[in-house]
């Protein structure tokens, strides 16, 4: 399966959010990868604790220059992988847990940068997506936020007649406040947003759509315990809040129909991103438990395949 995350904004949560899926389907037994498609923000590296790829890889080999390299002699079959569980830096990732699947990051290249991709790149791109496919059972591609040429490429690669048989699904990260959702909504379904560029490169429309759900970050409970101290008006203005935002992803067609799942705002993400995990809620306290039950929501929700016939 291939996941495909995207967002029309940064600072959605998009890679964090995503890499705390893949470890949990990894935790879960599954053998997954992390492919950083960011090109103009390869930062995924921090996210997974490895030092060498935290702003991408340097000396060429990453996701970048495996798409664009033009030199004979600098060409690699194969981009670069780390293997999370034996390279990260922190400590409790070093060993891989009992049971847990591969976790496997492509990283991007350090100081690389948003490209026009050419047919060589589109050939490269499908090539390396089906290989992934057969290898993992869930390869997940962190995107360039915004109508970018990353998305634009994958697009045109999985309308490709070796790929359309693979299972593709798309995640659109929206942070919930007024700004987003529209925002979110017109990435999706605007003029040359993903609708409009997967149908030209060859997709059926409809069934591009049944492959999109959206997810919201950052959302604030009104009843949360974390908010007890809070004023009772201060919360009966939240919860004003919270249903205006909901009729207004309605109307933009983001609603519970096409939501997949909805991370809550958590002080930890708030100040680092970061896998959070069980050992951070239960031992060490920094992190909300809800948190993690939206990580895992999230990761068993992308192989339900009756969670996206419900649309």
């Amino acid at each position: 399966m291939l996941v495909f995350a995207a967002s029309d904004k940064g600072g959605t949560g998009r890679s964090v959010t995503s890499c705390n899926v893949v470890y949990r389907r990894a935790l879960a037994g599954a053998e997954v990868c992390y492919l950083d498609f960011d090109f103009g923000s390869p930062t995924a590296g921090s996210i997974f604790q490895i030092a060498d790829a935290a702003r991408g890889v340097r000396g060429g080999g990453g996701m970048h220059s495996f798409l664009m390299e033009q030199d004979p002699e600098l060409m690699v079959e194969e981009p670069r992988r780390i293997d999370v569980w034996s390279e990260s830096g922190r400590a409790s990732l070093r060993q891989r847990p009992p049971g847990a699947g591969q976790l496997m990051l492509f990283p991007g290249d350090q100081d690389g940068g948003e490209f026009r991709h050419d047919k060589e790149a589109l050939r490269r791109c499908v090539q390396l997506l089906l290989a992934l496919d057969e290898e993992f059972e869930m390869c997940l591609i962190d995107l360039s936020a915004g109508r970018s040429y990353a998305t634009q490429l994958v697009l045109e690669a999985t309308a490709h007649e070796k790929l359309r048989d693979v299972v593709s699904r798309w995640l659109v990260f929206h942070r919930w406040t007024r700004q987003h959702i529209p925002a979110a909504a017109g990435l999706v379904y605007g003029k040359d947003g993903i609708l409009d560029v997967g149908e030209r490169a060859g997709h059926d429309r409809e069934r591009l759509t049944e492959s999109i759900k959206f997810v919201r970050t950052a959302v604030v409970d009104p009843d949360s315990a974390e908010l007890r101290g809070l004023r009772p008006a201060q919360v009966a203005w939240l919860r004003h809040c919270d249903q205006d935002l909901r009729r207004l992803a309605a109307r933009h067609r983001v609603g519970r129909l096409a939501l997949l799942g909805s991370v809550p705002l958590d002080p930890v993400l708030q100040w680092r991103e970061q896998l959070i995990s069980d050992n951070d809620v239960v031992a060490r306290e920094i992190a909300n438990l809800q948190t993690v039950a939206a990580f895992d929501h999230l990761a068993s929700g992308l192989v339900d395949d009756d969670v996206w016939a419900d649309r």
